[in-house]
């Protein structure tokens, strides 16, 4: 329990700010200080929290009302881009001119969402092209799924909840939201914005908490008809195992390939994946990680890539000269530094970084790395990036799909063939064309296939999983 002097962060059910009988704490990634302690849920406020969201839906907010709020939400949000960048950069020791974009970005999230609501609409069915359908009039509808439980990682911990909570009330669906524990403030931030807003209780819960409890109601209780998930490959799809009669949507890791061919723009290419593969240290689901490049022009384009590395600054995430931040935590900065040791042992060169200073893994770029490699077959998650050689376009191709992911992937080419034939060869939800595999815009469809997911995310395509298309036939005289 905390003290009576300590200020908690509470949790948001039903419309109040909730403390309960003990608390998380919320550590610096950089310092390792405490800068937030917030209540702890458990499974008793979870299932206050869904009792609540399933009252809320029994009275719908009309669809103008709803865009009405996501709009005011974005233009509060608008007004704090500073304030909640310095809360993503403190709990998650993002880099503050990142923390930032990601703050602006929230903004978008909401306005798409406000704008989806206002046409969120069904079509007309031609019945009446058949015999059998004279005399009728058809169409559909697209009606809420009903609660919907989400579950958010710590690397985009306002952004990716935004993501969420904003289609969500796009299509009419109230929301229990768990954040990861090592990032709950700008949930928290965010949610109470909406309730200012005007969002009415029981629409949007909070409970930052163990997901051996939070989750387990939220998978285990018939009311929730949706989990939307964003996280590990290996957590989702056993939430998805375990919960066959909701709809399950996984939004998970990658391990992401960029080609480059012999006639790329090496200066573009080099210093998009400089940027793109420790841009918040590695820590997106679309970092770069896996960099295949022609032969005949590696050694070229490795002279150009080393030095736009070696000039990233790494550091205090709070400074904003700051390129690469700490990693979330010291047991994950520990793995990704055996991960790269590993390689080492296996005959990897380093060409840039490998080491830790005051905390930071310096941006690590690897080269002689083998594909049984962990840095090569499994995601790292973390600023560590290899170069590899190709011969043909076609052993291109099979390197990059030769992991279990599949979320975006690229190609740098000034050709339009290779182009073309990448779209079809390269097993990705997204293939980006003289850009990172990292690029996103908010309102694009977003998702991947084989281990990297099954849904898309973006306002539009959120919404259109959120809801439920019925069908009404209207027999006429």
């Amino acid at each position: 329990m905390a003290t009576a002097s300590t200020t908690v962060e509470r949790l948001y059910v039903d419309g109040e700010w909730v403390e309960t009988d003990s608390v998380l704490e919320v550590r610096s990634p950089y310092s390792g200080e405490v800068v937030a302690t917030v209540a702890r849920s458990g499974k008793e406020e979870a299932r206050r929290a869904v009792d609540a969201a399933a009252r809320a839906m029994r009275e719908p907010l009309p669809a103008w009302q709803r865009a009405d709020i996501l709009d005011r939400v974005a233009a509060l949000v608008q007004e704090r881009v500073e304030e909640l960048g310095r809360t993503i950069s403190a709990e998650a020791g993002k880099p503050i001119k990142s923390a930032r974009v990601e703050a602006s970005r929230c903004v978008n999230t909401y306005s798409l969402s406000a704008g989806e609501a206002r046409r969120l609409s069904g079509e007309s069915v031609p019945i009446t092209g058949t015999q059998s359908g004279h005399g009728h009039i058809a169409w559909t509808v697209r009606v809420p799924v009903g609660v919907i439980g989400a579950i958010t990682p710590f690397n985009f911990p306002l952004n990716l909840v935004a993501h969420k909570l904003a289609p969500a009330l796009a299509a009419g669906c109230a929301v229990v939201l768990k954040p990861a524990s090592q990032t709950p403030v700008s949930a928290l931030r965010l949610a109470a914005i909406c309730e200012e807003a005007g969002l009415p209780p029981g629409w949007l819960n909070v409970l930052p908490g163990p997901a051996s409890e939070v989750a387990e109601v939220l998978v285990e209780d018939e009311r929730v008809r949706m989990i939307t998930f964003t996280g590990s490959s290996e957590v989702g799809w056993s939430l998805r195992s375990r919960a066959p009669q909701k709809k399950v949507a996984l939004e998970l890791g990658n391990a992401s390939p960029v080609l480059v061919e012999a006639d790329a723009d090496l200066d573009l290419a080099a210093q998009k994946v400089a940027t793109h593969a420790f841009a918040y240290a590695g820590q997106t689901c679309v970092s770069v990680q896996r960099v295949y490049v022609r032969r005949e022009v590696l050694d070229d384009f490795v002279s150009r890539l080393v030095p736009k590395v070696e000039a990233l600054r790494a550091g205090d995430p709070a400074d904003d000269a700051t390129d690469v931040g700490p990693v979330i935590d010291a047991s994950n900065r520990e793995r990704i530094l055996d991960w790269v040791e590993e390689a080492k042992a296996g005959g990897a060169r380093v060409l840039a970084g490998g080491v830790e200073e005051n905390g930071v893994i310096r941006p690590t770029l690897l080269a002689d790395v083998a594909p049984e490699m962990k840095v090569c077959r499994q995601e790292v998650f973390g600023p560590v990036c290899s170069v590899i050689p190709y011969d043909s376009l076609e052993e291109g191709f099979e390197l990059a799909n030769s992991t279990e992911y599949g979320l975006q992937a690229a190609i740098f080419t000034r050709s339009i063939g290779p182009a073309v034939r990448a779209t079809g060869a390269l097993e990705f939800g997204s293939v980006m064309i003289n850009e990172a595999p990292e690029w996103r815009v908010d309102q694009m469809p977003y998702g991947g296939t084989k281990a990297s997911g099954n849904t898309k995310e973006g306002p539009a395509y959120t919404i259109r999983e959120m809801t439920e298309e019925r069908l009404v036939v209207l027999a006429t005289p």
